[in-house]
């Protein structure tokens, strides 16, 4: 009979490499508060305290760290930089038991609950939780882990939702909510209202007034990187996107859209952009503007324009460069493409010249287009030549322009945006009466939206009206303050004045933004 010899077990504790040579169990905690209010911040430092005593209380175990995260939400663990940094010990084998107060306070998230309990039990890791009193090392645990991990994420959306209803009555009292850390040209008073900030708010009129002036996005933002301006994160890098933003954000003229973009999930905090699927709340003058209501409607206008890309012949668009004064500018008038810079070198001569992109593209061959070429200076001589017949010609060209203004102020025969925001004030209060009848309240749905589509259009051909007799205006100050000829080109008259440049076989016609056509014979 064969001798059996029994070797006892050795007691198997965490990450028991060196078990025999360190015998006390490495014990880390885990601490979390929700809110960085004050007085979860007590609870913070009380958690901190009680823990660190706990662990020393205990001879057989050894404190491996407390870790710690405040003000830092519990639904999931991607910016729990100390969870992170504690799991990353537990994985390298220097913790051997993880405790923590509760499991709502180690994850809300029933995926991430389980998903880090199986990772540390795979180590021989267990998590206490001292209010369940659950140990993830025993045979229930994990089921019971699974039932209150449930719990917690329904308690985590039951708050979430609360949070939205709070935000949505906020809405409805038109109360604005605006992170002024990131917000270029705005910062706080001490009773947390929006106020301007001097220095930055330069930045913001300089974009604008750039923009205005012709100079792309990019160009932009390159001029703002080059004088070392940051942005509004204190960044020196600017993107054109950033630029876009800024340039369509109703708070610079002092509205504010409430609810631009929504919370499509609870867990990762998916944010898009709210096309409906719950009411928006617009305020007005709810703070003091940087940038006056009429030149913020100019920049709305130029991004409108600027969109509507000229379609060629062929029908293939063309998209808005603000690199050079005539870009987008100059028109063929044989075949009505639009005219591209071109560096051309004639038998070694260098120059630059402007050609129909009939010529310059093969997929346009078929237009058989016969337009001339024209240097770029030529463009530049027939521009001053424009502004001099109109300052020889005052009289006629005022007396013209005059004409043009009295049809542009011409009122329209539909209701004015006034009124129709009456009724809409009218239909608010009513859909509110009416909330709880659908078929009510979609009737009344339905009409605000036809209204406020109305209410567009109509403040569309207010502007444009508005627009064409500002045009007209700027072109007379300009009339009236010239008071010799021009003898220099000047880009920004060109950029600012000058709406076309239609190139002939034997003439020019410079259509002015204000209306005017002047030809030059070339």
């Amino acid at each position: 009979m064969a001798n059996v010899t029994i070797i006892p077990a050795r007691r198997q504790v965490g990450n028991n490499v060196k078990q025999a040579e360190q015998p006390k169990l490495r014990v880390a905690a885990y601490c979390r508060v929700s809110t960085s209010s004050d007085e979860q911040e007590t609870s913070y430092e009380t958690q901190v305290s009680h823990y660190t005593e706990y662990i020393k209380s205990h001879p057989e175990w050894k404190l491996a760290g407390i870790f710690a995260d405040d003000g830092i939400s519990g639904t999931n663990t991607k910016k729990r930089d100390e969870f992170n940094h504690m799991i990353d010990e537990c994985m390298a084998g220097n913790i051997d038991m993880v405790i923590t107060k509760s499991i709502s306070r180690f994850a809300r998230n029933t995926l991430d609950c389980l998903k880090y309990i199986r990772l540390l039990k795979d180590k021989n890791i267990a998590v206490w939780f001292e209010k369940e009193s659950i140990n993830t090392m025993d045979a229930k645990g994990e089921v019971l882990i699974t039932i209150m991990a449930s719990l917690a994420q329904q308690e985590s959306q039951s708050l979430s939702q609360n949070v939205k209803l709070g935000l949505q009555y906020r809405y409805q009292q038109g109360k604005v909510q605006v992170n002024h850390n990131r917000f270029l040209g705005y910062t706080k008073d001490e009773n947390g209202n929006l106020i301007i900030d001097p220095a930055q708010a330069e930045v913001v009129r300089r974009i604008y007034r750039e923009y205005l002036e012709g100079l792309s996005m990019k160009k932009i933002a390159e001029g703002l990187e080059k004088d070392g301006i940051l942005t509004g994160a204190g960044k020196t890098k600017w993107y054109d996107s950033t630029i876009n933003k800024i340039l369509r954000n109703e708070k610079y003229m002092g509205d504010a859209l409430l609810q631009k973009t929504v919370t499509t999930d609870f867990l990762t905090k998916k944010r898009v952009r709210n096309n409906g699927a719950l009411p928006q709340y617009y305020v007005e003058d709810d703070h003091e503007a940087i940038i006056p209501k009429d030149i913020f409607m100019q920049v709305q206008a130029e991004l409108v324009w600027r969109r509507k890309v000229h379609t060629g012949p062929n029908g293939q668009k063309r998209i808005y460069s603000g690199n050079n004064c005539f870009s987008q500018m100059v028109f063929c008038g044989e075949c009505s493409e639009l005219y591209r810079r071109v560096h051309w070198n004639n038998h070694g001569c260098k120059s630059i010249v402007w050609r129909c992109i009939s010529r310059l593209e093969p997929s346009h061959a078929a237009l058989n287009c016969t337009s001339r070429t024209v240097k770029e200076d030529l463009l530049q001589e027939v521009t001053v030549k424009a502004f001099n017949r109109i300052l020889t010609d005052k009289d006629g060209f005022i007396r013209q322009m005059q004409e043009n203004i009295a049809k542009a102020i011409t009122a329209a025969d539909t209701m004015s945006p006034d009124g129709i925001q009456a009724r809409l004030d009218e239909l608010q209060k009513e859909l509110i009466r009416k909330a709880n009848s659908k078929q009510d309240y979609d009737a009344i749905a339905d009409e605000i939206f036809r209204l406020r589509e109305q209410k567009s259009q109509a403040e569309a051909d207010t502007f444009s009206r508005e627009e064409t007799r500002k045009r007209i205006i700027e072109l007379q100050d300009f009339i009236g303050k010239q008071q010799t000829g021009i003898t220099e080109f000047d880009e920004s008259l060109v950029r600012k004045l000058i709406q076309q440049i239609i190139v002939y076989d034997d003439h020019f016609t410079i259509r002015f933004k204000s209306g005017l056509d002047v030809d030059i014979d070339e």
